[in-house]
């Protein structure tokens, strides 16, 4: 009898992973463009699922995965490092890890702001901007007005944004930080039903068009240009003493004391449930500051491919921490793989806490829900660019199995939504059936 009942089992385990790979394989809309999937089951160590898994694909935000990972394991879950600074008589000299939480709207961290403000030392920012380009390699110079792609620096603060902020119907808009109000104007209102704000592309100035009438309410972030003078300008407006902007580089020799500020915690949650970019950049910077006392993401890469990737089945081709340069490549498999390492060091609970969850949390909300009343079965980690479509995560089947996955899809000529529809039948008849 228990010889015929693991008969069945296997024979109807062979028919529903062939029927998932006829979904994947067979269908009008995958078709359409370049695929690529796996699914494993970790407790059997086994591939269930297995298309064009060696082919390197744009992976768009699923680059934040690793960007995760590596943070995660080399700045842990606690506090990290928010400032460099070393005293020298009367004085004191201090500079940026990369820290992106000093005075974000959203995490609102005062630790670095309230320990300058209490010192009686007088006060010189080091200029260490020239170690971070603005920019990642392969990003588009016309995302400048998009939060998406929020400028990279050295000494971030107000998340290097300004906030144009309509909490009720009946109040005028705000502007967060108000150092900047003076530097907002209107313009004549266009056929436009909403607020639109614009920043100059070489300026720290903005334009917004109003409409006759608008309800409702709204908060648009655009990025700022940065500056290490605007940097230390911001900083004495809050602290209300002078800091003076220094470049003298041979202080960056020396061995920093390290403030720590903000929780990581809060950080990687932010990030990985609403693909937070500006926060995947900084996150690497703190990694490198971490290992190297300097600022490069190209040398925090470099040591995570050598030293926490280097057992992944193929090499990641990985140049910034967000996934927005199309210049990154991974395969299929390779996430999977990072899938693996990722729950063998996060318990499944916090990994839970970090991932959006498919029709309740950050970029899945609105997608592949469970049935009501029914938590989620999906934990994953969205990726979105003009050519680039992706999900890889976890999905929990009804039998109580955890099973990786990793969606990567390149090339389509049809719009995101019609990807996801289809990808949701895929992944709710696995998790139904399997």
């Amino acid at each position: 009898m228990r010889t015929l009942l693991l008969a069945f089992l296997l024979v109807f385990s062979s028919c529903t992973v062939q029927k998932i790979n006829k979904s994947l394989t067979k269908s009008e809309v995958f078709d359409q463009g370049h695929l690529g999937f796996m699914l494993l089951d970790p407790d059997k160590d086994k591939i269930l699922v297995d298309i064009n898994t060696d082919k390197y694909f744009i992976p768009a935000s699923n680059t934040k995965l690793f960007t995760f990972y590596t943070s995660y394991t080399l700045l842990g879950d606690s506090l990290i490092n928010g400032l460099n600074y070393i005293e020298k008589g009367d004085s004191l000299i201090f500079w940026g890890t990369g820290d992106p939480s000093l005075l974000h709207p959203d995490l609102k961290n005062t630790v670095a702001l309230d320990f300058l403000k209490n010192q009686s030392k007088q006060l010189y920012l080091l200029d260490n901007f020239d170690q971070v380009s603005a920019f990642g390699p392969g990003w588009a110079w016309d995302w400048y007005n998009a939060y998406y792609a929020t400028e990279r620096s050295a000494f971030p603060i107000y998340g290097n944004i300004v906030r144009f902020e309509k909490k009720d119907e009946k109040t005028k808009f705000e502007i967060i930080p108000r150092q900047f109000t003076n530097l907002v104007h209107s313009e004549k209102p266009a056929d436009w039903k909403g607020y639109r704000f614009q920043r100059d592309r070489n300026a720290n100035i903005f334009t917004y068009q109003q409409p006759d009438t608008w309800e409702g309410t709204f908060e648009t972030d655009i990025p700022m240009l940065t500056s290490p003078e605007l940097a230390a300008a911001s900083l004495s407006e809050q602290l209300g003493k002078k800091v003076t902007l220094i470049k003298n580089q041979s202080y960056l020799s020396a061995i920093p004391t390290k403030l720590q500020t903000a929780s990581a915690d809060s950080i990687y949650s932010q990030m990985m449930k609403i693909s937070d970019n500006f926060l995947a950049e900084q996150l690497l910077l703190l990694v490198s500051d971490q290992l190297e006392n300097k600022l490069s993401t190209a040398d925090a890469i470099a040591y995570a491919k050598e030293n926490l990737l280097a057992d992944l089945p193929d090499e990641p081709i990985w140049v910034d921490g967000s996934g927005l340069s199309s210049k990154n490549m991974f395969t299929p498999r390779s996430i999977v793989a990072l899938l693996g390492k990722i729950r063998e060091q996060i318990p499944l609970e916090k990994i839970k806490a970090y991932f959006p969850a498919g029709g309740e949390s950050g970029t899945i909300r609105n997608w592949y829900p469970s049935d009501p009343g029914q938590p989620p079965y999906i934990y994953a980690k969205t990726g979105t660019l003009s050519m680039s479509n992706a999900l890889s995560g976890y999905l929990l089947t009804k039998s109580g199995k955890i099973l990786h996955f990793s969606c990567l899809m390149n090339n389509y000529p049809i719009s995101g939504n019609e990807l996801k529809t289809e990808l949701t039948k895929v992944l709710y008849y696995i998790h139904d059936k399997y």
